[in-house]
């Protein structure tokens, strides 16, 4: 499952660069790389469409993979997130990024091998905390405490808050940012 998971990721991140689109491996596989290692399986990607040209992102990928459900390009329309497939299986979820976070988690985005010729481009410690607290889910804050513990010592937390508090106080729970102080504290 994990080889299979590990391809579909090199997969979707050749079929973005041969695109000409900016994309990162988000999610199960950067907690791999960043987190204490756990099952996934799915992979999880973002992919910068900005705004306005979501239909020409989606459509070319819906060429290439199918959509895990019914309608998934009007389901990622309305929540910015499309759900596909490879052919094998694998489960595909691609964030449709456009906010100036989201562009920084791409540019700021590095390659790191997972072994013999597996070098997967993923988002930085710091960009991954800020997505997993700010989804808040009890898995993200697992995902969370296991980022700052293996990382502590070399994690920007000034960037970290910087970039989450905006996105705190735009989904109104500055709980979030508490959540933050306590990581960095213990």
């Amino acid at each position: 499952m994990l080889n299979d998971l590990f391809s579909a990721a090199v997969k979707i991140l050749a079929f973005c660069d041969q695109q000409g689109w900016q994309s990162c491996c988000i999610g199960g596989i950067a907690v791999q790389r960043w987190g204490e290692p756990r099952v996934t399986r799915d992979v999880g990607l973002s992919l910068l469409a900005g705004y306005g040209r979501e239909q020409e992102f989606v459509d070319a990928l819906l060429a290439e993979y199918r959509g895990r459900i019914a309608d998934a390009g009007a389901f990622a329309f309305r929540h910015r997130v499309l759900l596909l497939a490879t052919a094998e299986g694998v489960p595909l979820d691609i964030s449709l990024g456009a906010l100036p976070f989201e562009k920084l988690v791409i540019e700021r985005a590095s390659v790191y091998s997972f072994g013999a010729g597996l070098g997967l481009r993923t988002c930085s410690a710091e960009d991954l905390l800020v997505m997993k607290l700010f989804s808040a889910r009890p898995l993200d804050l697992r995902d969370a405490e296991g980022i700052a513990l293996r990382n502590r010592a070399e994690l920007d937390w000034e960037y970290v808050e910087e970039q989450l508090t905006p996105l705190a106080e735009a989904k109104e729970d500055l709980g979030i940012l508490e959540l933050l102080a306590r990581l960095r504290a213990s």
